[in-house]
């Protein structure tokens, strides 16, 4: 596993609200996000409060990048769609949620960039691929 600070490594971090904002969803939905795992956060700050990576928000025609394009719906953020299987994987694996952020964000020779970028340009299957085999 990789030992970078997280915080060198993630440069914005949301609050919950702060998601529930950037995404135009009442806070009782942006929590359900974080329940169903589809983003992550850990503790920061004084006092700690969770706290998102922005980047683990995109904008809507971005959300899902193996359909990319300029839907007239889409909204103006939305969740990366890939990250909720890949934090599974990293669950399965061993990570926890702090380890799962450092990973994403960190730089993988095996992905020539970090996996969150991989992510980024619809390389999911290989990411989780990657991730799989960080036992």
């Amino acid at each position: 596993m990789n030992s970078a600070n997280i915080d060198d490594l993630v440069d914005e971090w949301l609050t919950v609200p702060e998601v529930a904002e950037r995404l135009d969803v009442p806070l009782a939905k942006a929590r359900r996000l974080v329940e169903e795992r589809r983003i992550v956060g850990v503790r920061r700050g004084e006092p700690p409060e969770l706290r998102i990576p922005a980047a683990f928000l995109v904008p809507g025609n971005m959300a899902n990048p193996a359909q990319r394009g300029a839907a007239e719906d889409a909204p103006a953020w939305a969740v990366l769609s890939t990250l909720q299987g890949t934090f599974t994987v990293l669950t399965d694996v061993g990570f926890d949620d702090e380890a799962a952020i450092v990973w994403l964000f960190s730089p993988d020779e095996a992905l020539g960039c970090s996996p969150l970028a991989a992510l980024l340009a619809g390389r999911k299957s290989e990411v989780r691929r990657v991730a799989q085999s960080e036992l």
